[in-house]
């Protein structure tokens, strides 16, 4: 099976040595993505709420670049600096998703890449 590499300028840019995903036959690995504005590649904001919402663009336009859609996602990884912004996730992550909703893990961590507060990664399976 080959792979391919996946990457889009509507999304950040890799900061170190991974790809956007990688796309392995019809499954699209998804590398997380933090609250960067690609065209500045800089941090959307301070306030959690801009933060995940610019995570979850990040996470669209990648999937879009693979070929699907977001909600193409079976399994999403949430990483949160404090874990009280959960209810706020899920509010945020009802807007970008149709039901059924991904298999998902939200994950309390103590730091993210460039002070985020919010990092999503996942894998994605594209219609056949």
């Amino acid at each position: 099976m080959s792979k391919a590499i996946i990457q889009t300028d509507k999304a950040p840019q890799a900061i170190g040595t991974y790809s956007q995903a990688v796309k392995a036959g019809t499954t699209v690995y998804l590398s997380g993505q933090i609250p960067l504005v690609p065209e500045t590649m800089e941090m959307v904001s301070d306030d959690f709420e801009a933060q995940a919402r610019q995570v979850f663009e990040n996470v669209k336009a990648v999937c879009e670049a693979a070929g699907g859609t977001i909600n193409d996602l079976a399994k999403v990884n949430i990483y949160l600096i404090d874990l009280s912004y959960f209810s706020m996730v899920n509010d945020i992550m009802s807007s970008y998703f149709n039901k059924p909703y991904p298999a998902r893990a939200a994950i309390g961590v103590k730091a993210l890449p460039k002070d985020a507060q919010i990092e999503i990664d996942g894998i994605m399976e594209l219609p056949e």
